[in-house]
Protein backbone atom coordinates (compact mmCIF):
# COMPACT_ATOMS: atom_id res chain seq x y z
CA UNK A 1 0.00 0.00 0.00
CA UNK A 2 1.40 3.31 -1.38
CA UNK A 3 2.21 5.65 1.72
CA UNK A 4 -0.44 8.45 2.05
CA UNK A 5 0.29 12.25 1.31
CA UNK A 6 -0.09 12.50 5.09
CA UNK A 7 2.48 9.71 5.89
CA UNK A 8 5.13 11.19 3.86
CA UNK A 9 4.92 14.94 5.13
CA UNK A 10 4.78 13.08 8.75
CA UNK A 11 7.84 11.49 7.86
CA UNK A 12 9.32 14.52 6.45
CA UNK A 13 8.68 16.72 9.35
CA UNK A 14 10.20 13.91 11.79
CA UNK A 15 13.37 13.97 9.75
CA UNK A 16 13.41 18.08 9.37
CA UNK A 17 13.04 17.71 13.66
CA UNK A 18 15.60 15.47 13.85
CA UNK A 19 18.19 17.33 11.87
CA UNK A 20 16.74 20.16 13.41
CA UNK A 21 17.83 18.38 16.82
CA UNK A 22 21.41 17.56 15.30
CA UNK A 23 21.82 21.18 15.00
CA UNK A 24 21.35 22.39 17.63
CA UNK A 25 23.22 19.38 19.50
CA UNK A 26 26.01 20.11 17.24
CA UNK A 27 26.01 24.16 18.81
CA UNK A 28 25.28 23.36 21.86
CA UNK A 29 27.94 21.59 22.22
CA UNK A 30 30.14 24.48 19.71
CA UNK A 31 28.94 27.19 22.63
CA UNK A 32 29.86 24.68 25.78
CA UNK A 33 33.46 23.89 24.10
CA UNK A 34 33.93 27.67 23.34
CA UNK A 35 32.97 28.57 26.81
CA UNK A 36 35.15 26.40 28.12
CA UNK A 37 37.77 27.41 26.27
CA UNK A 38 37.31 30.96 26.74
CA UNK A 39 37.68 30.37 30.85
CA UNK A 40 40.72 28.70 30.39
CA UNK A 41 42.07 31.29 27.69
CA UNK A 42 40.93 33.95 30.56
CA UNK A 43 42.56 31.61 33.44
CA UNK A 44 45.79 31.67 31.69
CA UNK A 45 45.63 35.67 30.47
CA UNK A 46 45.65 35.97 34.30
CA UNK A 47 48.22 33.78 35.72
CA UNK A 48 50.20 35.23 32.53
CA UNK A 49 49.48 38.64 34.27
CA UNK A 50 50.02 37.25 38.28
CA UNK A 51 53.70 35.83 36.71
CA UNK A 52 54.76 39.13 34.85
CA UNK A 53 53.35 41.47 37.96
CA UNK A 54 55.59 38.77 40.25
CA UNK A 55 58.82 39.49 38.03
CA UNK A 56 58.66 42.86 38.36
CA UNK A 57 58.02 43.22 41.81
CA UNK A 58 61.03 40.45 42.29
CA UNK A 59 63.51 42.40 39.88
CA UNK A 60 62.34 45.84 38.70
CA UNK A 61 60.39 46.89 41.57
CA UNK A 62 62.50 45.16 43.69
CA UNK A 63 66.16 47.03 43.53
CA UNK A 64 69.01 48.58 45.60
CA UNK A 65 67.51 51.02 48.08
CA UNK A 66 63.97 49.84 47.29
CA UNK A 67 61.17 51.69 49.47
CA UNK A 68 60.07 49.67 52.13
CA UNK A 69 56.62 50.41 54.18
CA UNK A 70 58.30 53.82 55.15
CA UNK A 71 60.48 55.69 53.04
CA UNK A 72 63.57 53.11 54.42
CA UNK A 73 65.45 50.97 51.29
CA UNK A 74 65.32 47.45 51.03
CA UNK A 75 67.95 45.52 49.67
CA UNK A 76 67.00 43.67 46.70
CA UNK A 77 68.05 44.05 43.12
CA UNK A 78 66.89 44.22 39.63
CA UNK A 79 70.14 42.21 38.30
CA UNK A 80 69.40 39.21 36.82
CA UNK A 81 72.10 37.96 35.18
CA UNK A 82 71.93 35.17 32.44
CA UNK A 83 72.06 32.33 33.63
CA UNK A 84 70.23 33.05 36.45
CA UNK A 85 72.44 32.61 39.72
CA UNK A 86 71.24 29.35 40.99
CA UNK A 87 72.77 29.32 44.04
CA UNK A 88 74.17 31.51 46.46
CA UNK A 89 77.60 31.00 47.59
CA UNK A 90 78.81 30.34 43.66
CA UNK A 91 79.98 31.83 40.75
CA UNK A 92 78.02 30.87 37.66
CA UNK A 93 79.16 30.56 34.19
CA UNK A 94 82.87 31.83 32.52
CA UNK A 95 83.59 34.78 34.89
CA UNK A 96 86.70 37.19 34.15
CA UNK A 97 89.33 36.18 36.72
CA UNK A 98 90.16 39.08 39.52
CA UNK A 99 93.62 39.48 38.22
CA UNK A 100 92.00 41.32 35.08
CA UNK A 101 91.07 44.70 38.17
CA UNK A 102 95.24 44.39 38.08
CA UNK A 103 94.54 45.75 41.27
CA UNK A 104 94.79 49.41 40.19
CA UNK A 105 92.83 52.56 39.26
CA UNK A 106 90.96 52.27 36.39
CA UNK A 107 89.70 55.48 34.26
CA UNK A 108 87.55 56.40 31.86
CA UNK A 109 84.52 57.75 30.47
CA UNK A 110 81.08 56.68 30.71
CA UNK A 111 78.84 58.50 27.48
CA UNK A 112 74.88 58.32 28.13
CA UNK A 113 72.93 59.52 24.72
CA UNK A 114 75.79 60.96 23.33
CA UNK A 115 76.26 64.34 25.05
CA UNK A 116 76.77 63.23 28.87
CA UNK A 117 80.26 62.36 29.20
CA UNK A 118 80.78 60.89 32.98
CA UNK A 119 84.50 60.56 33.80
CA UNK A 120 84.64 57.33 35.86
CA UNK A 121 87.61 55.79 38.11
CA UNK A 122 87.06 52.09 39.36
CA UNK A 123 88.87 51.11 42.09
CA UNK A 124 90.79 47.20 41.05
CA UNK A 125 91.92 47.12 44.17
CA UNK A 126 89.07 47.76 46.50
CA UNK A 127 86.69 45.64 44.51
CA UNK A 128 88.44 43.47 42.78
CA UNK A 129 86.48 41.00 41.04
CA UNK A 130 83.70 43.61 40.48
CA UNK A 131 86.34 45.72 38.33
CA UNK A 132 87.67 43.02 36.49
CA UNK A 133 84.00 41.90 35.22
CA UNK A 134 83.46 45.82 34.61
CA UNK A 135 86.96 45.98 32.46
CA UNK A 136 86.24 42.88 30.91
CA UNK A 137 82.85 43.89 29.49
CA UNK A 138 83.96 47.06 28.35
CA UNK A 139 86.92 45.86 26.64
CA UNK A 140 84.34 43.40 24.74
CA UNK A 141 82.42 46.46 23.86
CA UNK A 142 79.03 44.83 25.75
CA UNK A 143 77.73 48.09 27.40
CA UNK A 144 77.72 49.80 24.06
CA UNK A 145 73.86 50.17 23.01
CA UNK A 146 72.51 49.20 26.32
CA UNK A 147 70.04 51.39 28.66
CA UNK A 148 69.67 52.71 31.88
CA UNK A 149 66.55 51.05 32.47
CA UNK A 150 65.39 52.08 35.59
CA UNK A 151 65.57 55.70 37.71
CA UNK A 152 64.91 56.47 41.54
CA UNK A 153 63.45 59.45 42.93
CA UNK A 154 63.42 59.00 46.37
CA UNK A 155 64.67 62.23 49.22
CA UNK A 156 67.05 59.44 50.31
CA UNK A 157 66.95 57.17 47.31
CA UNK A 158 68.86 58.64 44.33
CA UNK A 159 70.07 55.62 41.99
CA UNK A 160 70.29 55.35 38.29
CA UNK A 161 70.63 51.66 37.29
CA UNK A 162 72.36 50.64 33.86
CA UNK A 163 74.09 48.48 31.77
CA UNK A 164 71.72 44.97 31.58
CA UNK A 165 69.99 45.17 28.28
CA UNK A 166 69.14 46.77 25.23
CA UNK A 167 65.36 48.23 25.99
CA UNK A 168 63.59 49.12 29.40
CA UNK A 169 61.44 46.54 29.19
CA UNK A 170 64.11 43.69 29.17
CA UNK A 171 65.88 45.77 32.42
CA UNK A 172 65.07 42.68 34.54
CA UNK A 173 66.92 40.26 32.44
CA UNK A 174 69.77 41.37 30.84
CA UNK A 175 73.27 40.46 32.19
CA UNK A 176 76.42 38.98 30.66
CA UNK A 177 76.03 35.36 30.52
CA UNK A 178 77.40 35.23 34.35
CA UNK A 179 76.92 36.00 37.35
CA UNK A 180 79.42 36.33 40.25
CA UNK A 181 80.16 37.40 43.85
CA UNK A 182 81.13 38.39 46.93
CA UNK A 183 79.80 41.73 47.57
CA UNK A 184 83.26 43.49 47.58
CA UNK A 185 83.64 47.38 49.24
CA UNK A 186 79.86 47.71 50.30
CA UNK A 187 79.50 50.54 52.89
CA UNK A 188 79.01 49.44 56.36
CA UNK A 189 75.87 49.27 57.75
CA UNK A 190 74.49 51.26 61.15
CA UNK A 191 72.80 49.49 63.61
CA UNK A 192 69.54 49.55 61.69
CA UNK A 193 70.92 47.98 58.91
CA UNK A 194 70.85 50.99 56.98
CA UNK A 195 74.27 51.90 54.92
CA UNK A 196 74.92 55.36 52.86
CA UNK A 197 76.21 55.68 49.07
CA UNK A 198 77.21 59.02 48.90
CA UNK A 199 76.49 61.05 45.54
CA UNK A 200 78.88 59.82 42.47
CA UNK A 201 79.33 56.21 43.52
CA UNK A 202 78.90 53.63 41.19
CA UNK A 203 77.77 50.17 42.60
CA UNK A 204 76.98 46.87 41.37
CA UNK A 205 73.18 45.95 41.08
CA UNK A 206 72.38 42.33 42.30
CA UNK A 207 69.18 39.93 43.46
CA UNK A 208 67.75 40.39 46.65
CA UNK A 209 69.27 38.10 49.62
CA UNK A 210 72.50 36.68 47.26
CA UNK A 211 75.64 38.17 47.03
CA UNK A 212 76.55 36.07 44.25
CA UNK A 213 74.11 37.54 41.59
CA UNK A 214 76.27 40.52 40.41
CA UNK A 215 76.61 40.54 36.55
CA UNK A 216 76.55 43.85 34.13
CA UNK A 217 73.95 46.01 35.73
CA UNK A 218 75.36 48.75 37.94
CA UNK A 219 73.75 51.69 38.91
CA UNK A 220 75.23 55.13 39.31
CA UNK A 221 74.44 57.39 43.03
CA UNK A 222 73.68 60.84 41.48
CA UNK A 223 72.56 61.86 45.09
CA UNK A 224 73.41 60.60 48.56
CA UNK A 225 71.47 57.36 49.58
CA UNK A 226 70.77 55.11 52.11
CA UNK A 227 70.41 51.76 50.84
CA UNK A 228 69.22 48.81 53.73
CA UNK A 229 71.04 45.50 53.95
CA UNK A 230 69.44 42.79 52.98
CA UNK A 231 70.55 38.86 54.22
CA UNK A 232 73.66 39.31 52.07
CA UNK A 233 74.79 42.15 52.94
CA UNK A 234 75.24 45.76 51.17
CA UNK A 235 75.99 46.55 46.88
CA UNK A 236 79.89 46.38 45.92
CA UNK A 237 81.12 49.90 45.38
CA UNK A 238 83.59 49.47 42.52
CA UNK A 239 84.14 53.06 41.72
CA UNK A 240 82.76 56.80 41.32
CA UNK A 241 82.20 59.38 38.68
CA UNK A 242 84.56 62.01 39.13
CA UNK A 243 82.83 64.20 36.49
CA UNK A 244 79.67 64.83 34.69
CA UNK A 245 77.56 64.42 37.06
CA UNK A 246 75.48 67.51 37.03
CA UNK A 247 74.68 67.26 33.10
CA UNK A 248 73.06 63.53 34.32
CA UNK A 249 71.32 65.24 36.67
CA UNK A 250 69.95 68.22 34.53
CA UNK A 251 69.26 66.16 31.26
CA UNK A 252 68.20 62.83 32.91
CA UNK A 253 66.95 62.52 36.48
CA UNK A 254 65.68 65.81 37.30
CA UNK A 255 62.98 64.86 34.52
CA UNK A 256 61.97 62.09 36.63
CA UNK A 257 60.21 59.05 35.59
CA UNK A 258 58.23 57.64 32.59
CA UNK A 259 55.24 57.49 35.23
CA UNK A 260 55.84 59.70 37.68
CA UNK A 261 56.58 57.45 40.13
CA UNK A 262 59.62 57.61 42.53
CA UNK A 263 60.89 54.07 40.72
CA UNK A 264 60.69 53.24 37.43
CA UNK A 265 61.66 53.77 33.77
CA UNK A 266 63.69 57.39 33.62
CA UNK A 267 61.37 60.06 31.24
CA UNK A 268 64.31 60.52 29.20
CA UNK A 269 65.41 57.30 27.47
CA UNK A 270 69.13 56.94 28.25
CA UNK A 271 71.28 55.01 26.34
CA UNK A 272 75.10 53.74 26.89
CA UNK A 273 76.80 55.17 24.03
CA UNK A 274 80.17 54.55 24.93
CA UNK A 275 82.16 53.15 27.68
CA UNK A 276 86.37 53.50 28.14
CA UNK A 277 88.47 52.32 30.86
CA UNK A 278 92.49 52.38 30.78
Amino acid sequence: MAPSKNDREARIARERLRAYQARQAVHETGRKRRRRDNWIAGIAVILVAAAAVGLQLAYFGAGPGKPAAKPKASATSTATPTPSPTASGANQGDVPDKSVAENRLWHGTLTLNDDIKLGVTLDGKAAPQGVASTVSLVKKGFYTGTVCHRLTTGDTFKVLQCGGAKTVADGPTGGPGYSFGPIENAPKADSSGDAFYKKGELALARQGGNAYSNGSQFFIVYGDTTIGNDTAGGYSVIGEVTSGLDKLVSDVTSKGTSDGSQDGAPKVPTTITGYTLK
